[in-house]
């Protein structure tokens, strides 16, 4: 294991070794470039990225190391319904007990997946919860005070949206769509079981007859922070790849030529759904940008904007692609598009 870790060191050494002299003599050509307007902006953009996204994702990583804490598999059993119907509306309608932005939904529903939660009901959760919560209700509520029409059917349409494609991966999704990881199950570090001739091997959570997998978890602080840091580390690498990418997109192409490829009544809503994917914005402030297209857009491309965004954008799509496999991501990016689309236009034609 050591001279594994030291071969990666060494190939991680050995680039930056000669990469120190080119940095070197590239000094004041690399001072000018980062000290330019462009510069300025990406690193304003990407601060405020971080700071709207950061604390909701610690928030979600101490929820979900809480749970590998507390919650055994069996509760998660047991409060999970067993009418797949139920279990959808009760998932749709969780975000407002659990009040989350997607950036810390993931690994909350990826720990209760390990506990034993069926995927249709995650990801129920993971796209009603950044929605359907008091936090963004009022958020968006502030944002619009003279239109509760449009807060009224954000919070349905996600919903909708939400419930449906949680009754399509029941259907479909038959094999467990997690991906392999290599965060820790468990909360502290399992010991050695050392066998001795006329010694039978016991499992090593069962002591004197009675299995402690899941049940009593060691209350030590320090594996608590420990999980928490691997599962911060294992999600914010993503976040923080996505804002960077967010952050550059947003320096070098302009707003006013984004508003004018969504003119047209169908080209409106793909350009709010890409703007929405691209600008990565929080679900708790995303309303507020939303709000100053009011005056350029209908209801259906608003709409389509504010319930794409905390469902699926570029840095959740990275953290879903360390959570999930790859076709089932890219299932699931292809249905919440679709109904979106569709949704936003049926409320915009008929409202």
């Amino acid at each position: 294991m050591k001279l594994a870790a030291n071969l990666k060191l060494l190939t991680f050494l050995i680039p930056c070794a000669f990469l120190i002299p080119v940095l070197v003599l590239m000094a004041p050509d690399l001072q000018q470039a980062w000290n330019s307007g462009s510069m300025q902006s990406i690193k304003t953009i990407l601060v405020s990225i971080l700071l709207e996204a950061m604390p909701f994702l610690l928030i979600g990583v101490l929820l979900s190391s809480l749970m590998q804490w507390f919650v055994s598999e069996d509760m998660v059993r047991r409060l999970t319904p067993k009418n797949p119907v139920l279990g959808i509306i009760a998932a749709g309608l969780l975000g407002i007990a659990f009040p989350i932005c997607e950036c810390g939904m993931i690994p909350v529903v990826r720990r209760l997946m390990r506990k034993g939660m069926p995927a249709y009901i995650a990801t129920t959760f993971i796209l009603s919860g950044p929605v359907v919560n008091p936090v963004v209700f009022t958020a968006t509520l502030l944002a619009f005070p003279s239109h509760p029409e449009i807060v009224i059917a954000r919070m349905g349409l996600a919903f909708a949206v939400a419930a449906i494609v949680g009754g399509l991966v029941y259907l479909f999704a038959k094999q467990n769509p997690l991906r392999k990881t290599n965060v820790p199950d468990e909360l502290s570090v399992q010991t050695t079981v050392r066998t001795h001739p006329g010694f039978k091997m016991a499992h090593p959570h069962v002591h004197n007859g009675h299995d402690h997998s899941d049940h009593e978890h060691p209350k030590n602080w320090r594996s608590f922070f420990i999980h928490a840091g691997d599962e911060l580390f294992d999600m914010g690498k993503y976040l923080v790849l996505g804002a960077v990418i967010t952050a550059c997109i947003q320096t070098f192409v302009s707003r006013a030529d984004l508003i004018s490829l969504g003119n047209g009544p169908i080209s409106s809503y793909v350009f709010m759904m890409a703007f929405a994917y691209v600008l990565s914005l929080c679900s708790t402030s995303d309303a507020f940008v939303a709000s100053a297209f009011s005056h350029t857009f209908a209801l259906g491309p608003l709409l389509s904007f504010l319930v794409l965004g905390p469902m699926l954008d570029f840095k959740s799509t990275l953290m879903l692609l360390s959570t999930f496999r790859t076709r089932f991501v890219i299932g699931l990016a292809i249905a919440i598009i679709v109904l979106v689309f569709a949704g936003s236009w049926l409320i915009n034609a008929f409202a």
